[in-house]
């Protein structure tokens, strides 16, 4: 396994045979979002996106909590509306390039998630959490509607759900999450590492290339109408069916032997 750091250690990345996992590294601050933080994040995906080797991201927090959203104490101390668009600007950017890197990415969560974390979490591909983590968009307590991370959130769960949560800042239990479509598993805390070890090796075991034909296409295809959505997943398939994973993984189907292994780099 090697690891390295990123920010002054806000941002610490250890990969570990094609899995890469990104732990935010503010526990005290419950690793609220600085810009540093942003800066860091952006950094590795950027890195990750272009390294073939890497198969799966995991997004992790230190400490008690996931991610308490953004730092409001940095925010505070430079009122410009300058300031802010940049910064809200660049949070998205990170939000978007979750979706746009061509490996699965899963948020690792325990504690809270809250506002830009929640967001974190519904940009994720996956996400599993310990069964005591509570997830809130709760800037509207001091005064400000979560606009950026109601953009995730909406497209997570059903839009009165993301409203209810958006107006009322209530936290939503682990339960809850998983039923409402915001995150896939609950798990007892001392099941957490496990569960997202079964799910990386789980995704290990599939095709690289099928995945990278696979994540751009999901994401691409929900913007479009159904007639268009049809039309370009049927050419991505018609490309995947002609890579040499899905000739060989057919070939093993139908001649009844084991399909061929996709061990990472």
């Amino acid at each position: 396994m090697a690891a390295h750091t990123s920010e002054a250690a806000l941002l610490v990345r250890e990969d570990s045979h094609g899995v890469v996992t990104l732990r935010m590294n503010r526990p005290r601050q419950f690793n609220a979002i600085s810009e540093a933080m942003l800066h860091a994040l952006q950094q590795e995906l950027h890195a990750i996106a272009l390294d073939e080797s890497v198969r799966c991201v995991v997004l992790a927090g230190a400490g008690p909590a996931f991610c308490a959203g953004h730092d409001l104490r940095e925010m505070r101390a430079q009122p410009t509306l300058a300031y802010y668009q940049a910064l809200f600007s660049q949070c998205s950017r990170v939000m978007q390039s979750l979706q746009a890197l061509p490996v699965p990415v899963i948020a690792r969560v325990q504690g809270i998630a809250t506002a830009a974390g929640c967001q974190l979490v519904a940009s994720c591909d996956l996400a599993i959490s310990t069964d005591t983590a509570q997830f809130a968009v709760s800037g509207i307590d001091v005064g400000l509607f979560c606009a950026t991370p109601s953009v995730a959130l909406s497209r997570n769960v059903s839009p009165k759900r993301a409203f209810d949560m958006l107006v009322t800042a209530r936290f939503i239990d682990a339960a809850t999450a998983v039923d409402w479509g915001l995150i896939n598993a609950a798990v007892p805390e001392d099941r957490l590492d496990s569960a997202i070890a079964e799910k990386t090796a789980r995704i290990l075991a599939k095709s690289a290339v099928a995945l990278r034909h696979g994540k751009s296409m999901f994401y691409r295809q929900r913007q479009m109408s159904l007639a268009d959505a049809y039309a370009y997943a049927s050419d991505v398939m018609a490309r995947n069916m002609m890579e040499e994973d899905a000739s060989a993984g057919i070939d093993a189907f139908l001649e009844k032997r084991p399909p061929p292994l996709h061990k990472p780099s």
